[in-house]
């Protein structure tokens, strides 16, 4: 009152509105003067006298004043004026700048000012809506009747009236037979205002206080003006208070069932959407059909890759929102004093973690079939390749022994000649019997091909069937011609023991080139360093044998220059090679060229297999360097997080901040987790199986990393719900303190917690752990005990107090109609009442009835609603 009475001089020096003042407060004064049978004309000449100013105080407080003097002098109207302003005074209001001696002059400021602290205190100050009063309260009470319209949108009480709209829809609120809104246009305020003002002097006794053309033509209306323009309209309104006051209550009961049911929607959607999910994932990780080439299975494991990076992360986010998201729906059901969710049948909290447990052992089931698949196609490829080596240089090796073994060129040749056959003969043998170990190799070779599933494995068996079948077919013919020779061998002599040596010799010797040859080319496979650095070891050592080898090789071609040099001596000519074998010294030195060409491809080979094992071991030791720092801080956070949800202090906004602080820090070391992802990117490109550096692997981190997160937004989540409960029940920070006191000190024994706090008795216990533990899980929640300790100390809305404001609004009838709560209550929830009610039953029912006792009823029991 003091503030609003320092007369605000600068806005009266404007005269378009001190005319508008003058008009209003003028008005004002009549509407209560007429009620002693008089008025004023000129506000500033008919209050100099006193009488009339305390006339009206009169008749607006219903007290009586001192009585007046009637003397004409100017001490006299002095002392009436004093009178009247100390009556003002006496309700707390404190005058600045306005003397008895301004009015009694007719000082036209002072005397507007003198009559808006009467309006201020008289007609404004008293007004209360939803805890605001005065000039907030009346300003709430406009925007709280007028929200329902379109185009009004009342912020203030000067340019928000302009265009008349708001008048009209005040007076439409509460007496829409008055006004017909639908027809009146924001452009045309001169009409609009004309409308509301006309009828609130006809209809409601309201006089018309204002010129529409003075609020048009003015940039800014005079705020005192049209506050007391509207004063009058909410005394004239004040009876419905009682209505909107019981229509806010159901409102508010209705938004709480509005909240819940939309909240219920959501879960069930969400819940639904990400089963489905898992279903239709799950299928895909149990799929083990397999591939044929290296190929197509990194390229399902590239596919899982993919699912692991893109497609389960925003499925991790859903199905912990979905958690949150049925926690705060249990908590604000437990405040608003409602049932307990219970979603559909195979959608609990509980059925989707089960759902989840599976698709994560399917993924690690899929995961080490994809990476034995690949060990045993690089198995197989190696193998295959080993099988046509070798099948090829058994294939041509045998070719053309057959032709060799069934001809008949002994038949006609001379002793010496069938000596060097037979001899020669016996060189095949044991040239036979050296590619035994070969034929053997290659059959074993297919039978493991066709252990582990070669997908070729019919073509890998006919050649290895063709290669067997040949080889018992040489055995047989090689058995054959040495049965022909021998009988013809006691005819024939005169063998040359040179020849026979060097075939001796020789085919030995080719023999171990050619395996030299074979083992130099074989291809290899290793794992690790100490692998290869065997395999080194092991080449090593055959180059050691080379000079052995070579002196060998020139034994044997000195054997050769010894026939040649005796054939010259004793002037033989040689017809053809040696007869006893094929092997010439042209092809000992062309197989000793080669494998000498060969040693050095073996050394570049294995120091390239070095070197790839190296860059492995190096990646994992890198994976292992942070593994082994990241496994031990996620544990520690973990434990960190368990102790903060017990040792946490402060409020509980302190501690929800500190908490998000908290969870912001652990966000910020992703970029240790994708760095990891990253080495463990190449260590799987690698095909990198084992890592003996760390005994953590990503899959266990990936794992923590998820559940710390998880943690963390659950500890955020319950605290969230605590300040709900506090703020919905009123429970204060010592209060709330208290009880985490009292439940940390006997975390383990529930029942010593409730008789540190004055409850005894078993029955008692009985019937609180009934609240606490529905079902008998036996374990009690800090939030369950809260809310038990808030309900147990607090009062919430009943179904009693919502029938009794329904009947508020039904003008107290036992029904209500769709017209009576589409008047009083907004659109949204009038229609949800309306879609929701019975009818109404009872013997005094008529037309339209609804039974909203039953509906009130319900909205705190079980129901479909």
């Amino acid at each position: 009152i003091e503030q609003e009475n320092d007369w605000d001089r600068d806005l009266l020096l404007d005269p378009a509105w001190e005319k508008q003042q003058r008009k209003t407060f003028t008005a004002w004064c009549n509407s209560h003067l007429r009620k002693a049978g008089t008025q004023i004309e000129n506000i500033e000449e008919d209050f100099r006298d006193g009488l009339k100013l305390m006339l009206l105080l009169e008749v607006i407080s219903g007290e009586r004043l001192p009585k007046p003097e009637r003397g004409k002098m100017r001490v006299h109207k002095i002392n009436n004026v004093n009178k009247a302003l100390d009556y003002i005074a006496s309700k707390g209001v404190k005058l600045v700048s306005i003397g008895a001696e301004e009015i009694v002059d007719g000082n036209a400021k002072m005397t507007l000012g003198m009559i808006w602290t009467i309006i201020l205190r008289f007609a404004i100050q008293d007004i209360s809506v939803e805890e605001t009063s005065a000039k907030e309260g009346l300003l709430l009470w406009c925007q709280r009747k007028t929200a329902p319209y379109k185009n009004v949108n009342v912020q203030n009480f000067h340019i928000s009236w302009k265009d008349g709209l708001a008048f009209n829809a005040l007076i439409h609120r509460h007496r829409p037979e008055l006004i017909d809104y639908d027809k009146l246009r924001k452009d045309d305020p001169l009409t609009n205002l004309n409308n509301a003002f006309e009828v609130a002097e006809k209809y409601l006794d309201i006089p018309k206080m204002m010129d529409a053309e003075d609020i048009v033509g003015t940039l800014r209306p005079d705020e005192k003006a049209i506050m007391t323009y509207v004063s009058c309209f909410y005394h004239a309104f004040s009876g419905a208070q009682k209505a909107e006051t019981a229509a806010n209550r159901i409102c508010k009961v209705l938004a709480v069932n509005q909240e819940n049911e939309h909240l219920m929607e959501d879960y069930e959607k969400l819940a639904s959407d990400l089963l489905e999910w898992i279903r239709r994932t799950i299928p895909w990780l149990e799929n083990r059909a397999p591939e044929k080439t290296m190929a197509e299975m990194q390229q399902k494991l590239e596919d899982f890759r993919g699912y692991r990076r893109v497609h389960k992360p925003p499925k991790v986010q859903e199905k912990c929102q979905l958690e949150i998201n049925f926690n705060t729906l249990q908590t604000k059901l437990r405040l608003s004093n409602r049932p307990a969710f219970m979603p559909s049948e195979g959608r609990m909290v509980s059925d989707i973690n089960g759902s989840w447990h599976n698709l994560e052992g399917a993924e690690k089931g899929y995961e080490e079939w994809m990476l034995n698949e690949i060990r045993r196609l690089e198995r197989l490829d190696h193998l295959a390749e080993k099988f046509r080596q070798k099948a090829t240089i058994h294939e041509s090796w045998t070719d053309g022994k057959e032709a060799m073994l069934t001809q008949k060129d002994y038949e006609t040749a001379s002793l010496s000649e069938v000596k060097a056959l037979l001899r020669k003969h016996e060189a095949f043998e044991s040239d036979l019997a050296a590619h035994q170990d070969r034929v053997e190799q290659i059959a074993a070779i297919a039978q493991e091909l066709n252990e582990l599933d070669y997908y070729d494995s019919p073509s890998v068996n006919a050649r290895c069937q063709k290669i067997c079948e040949q080889w018992d077919a040489l055995g047989s013919l090689t058995q054959s011609r040495r049965e022909s020779l021998e009988r013809t061998e006691k005819q024939l002599e005169s063998i040359d023991e040179l020849y026979l040596e060097y075939a001796k010799r020789a085919a030995p010797f080719n023999n171990w080139m050619e395996g030299a040859m074979e083992d130099l080319q074989d291809m290899f496979i290793v794992h690790n360093i100490e692998e290869i650095q065997g395999l080194i070891t092991a080449h090593e050592q055959f180059k050691s044998t080379l000079p052995e080898a070579n002196k060998e090789r020139e034994a044997i071609q000195a054997i050769q220059a010894e026939v040649q040099k005796i054939a010259q001596y004793n002037g033989i000519k040689l017809s053809g090679g040696n007869p006893y074998t094929t092997i010439t010294p042209k092809s000992i030195d062309d197989k000793w060229h080669k494998v000498e060409q060969l040693v050095p491809q073996r050394d570049r080979a294995l120091q390239e297999e070095l070197a790839k094992q190296q860059s492995n071991d190096h990646l994992r030791r890198k994976f292992a360097t942070q593994a082994n720092i990241v496994g031990p801080w996620i544990q520690t956070k973990m434990e960190e997080i368990g102790r903060i949800s017990i040792e946490m202090n402060g409020t509980l906004e302190d501690q929800l901040v500190n908490l998000r602080e908290y969870e912001q820090s652990i966000i910020e070391y992703k970029p240790h987790i994708d760095q990891l992802e990253g080495d463990h990117q190449l260590i799987q490109e690698a095909l990198i199986f084992d890592n003996k550096y760390t005994a953590y692997t990503m899959e266990h981190l990936r794992v923590g990393w998820e559940q710390l997160l998880t943690t963390i937004a659950r500890t955020i989540n319950e605290i969230e719900n605590q300040i709900l409960t506090r703020d919905a029940k009123g429970i204060s920070q010592e209060q709330l303190h208290e009880y985490r006191t009292s439940f940390n000190h006997f975390d383990k024994e529930f029942k010593a917690c409730l008789i540190s706090l004055g409850y005894d008795g078993d029955a008692e216990f009985a019937r609180i752990m009934g609240i606490v533990d529905p079902n008998n899980s036996g374990a009690v929640t800090f939030q369950a005990f809260i809310d038990f300790m808030s309900r147990e100390t607090t009062d919430t809305d009943t179904a009693d107090q919502v029938i009794a404001s329904f009947k508020i609004l039904a003008a107290d009838k036992n029904f209500i109609t769709a017209d009576e709560l589409r008047r009083e209550l907004p659109p949204d929830q009038a229609e949800y009442c309306i879609a929701r009610m019975a009818p109404y039953s009872g013997p005094d029912a008529k037309p339209g009835a609804l039974d909203y006792m039953s509906f009130s009823t319900a909205l705190y029991g079980e129901s479909d609603l």
